[in-house]
């Protein structure tokens, strides 16, 4: 199982597989995907702002459908308890990602230079 960022998530649905890169591909194609319910609030936020043209539902049932993406259900209990330990970004979204990675022993496939900077197990 990995765990799927929000760009990749974006550019996926989009069908804009030049912007991942060949790593992040075969990753892809070879495991589970998953993302944090924190991804589809973002995909909220972007669709409001204009960025994305449809809602977070309709990309998730999409993704669902064509490559089987799943949304991980670990505690959120759990995922704020280790958010509150990656004080390396200030940003709410990327702590949540990358805390329920690390709850569901996840890697997590993501282009952000913090984020793979911080995390091990993040992957690009």
């Amino acid at each position: 199982m990995i765990h799927l960022d929000t760009h990749v998530v974006v550019w996926l649905y989009y069908g804009r597989s030049e912007l991942i890169s060949d790593k992040a591909k075969k990753l892809i194609e070879v495991n589970d995907l998953s993302i944090s319910p924190m991804v589809s609030l973002e995909l909220e936020y972007l669709h409001e702002a204009g960025k994305v043209s449809v809602g977070s539902k309709e990309i998730l049932r999409d993704l669902e459908m064509r490559v089987g993406l799943v949304l991980a259900s670990e505690s959120f209990e759990l995922i704020s308890e280790a958010a509150i330990e990656q004080s390396w970004t200030r940003d709410p979204f990327d702590r949540l990602l990358v805390a329920q990675a690390i709850i569901g022993n996840a890697r997590l496939v993501t282009k952000d230079r913090s984020i793979l900077r911080h995390f091990g197990k993040a992957m690009w």
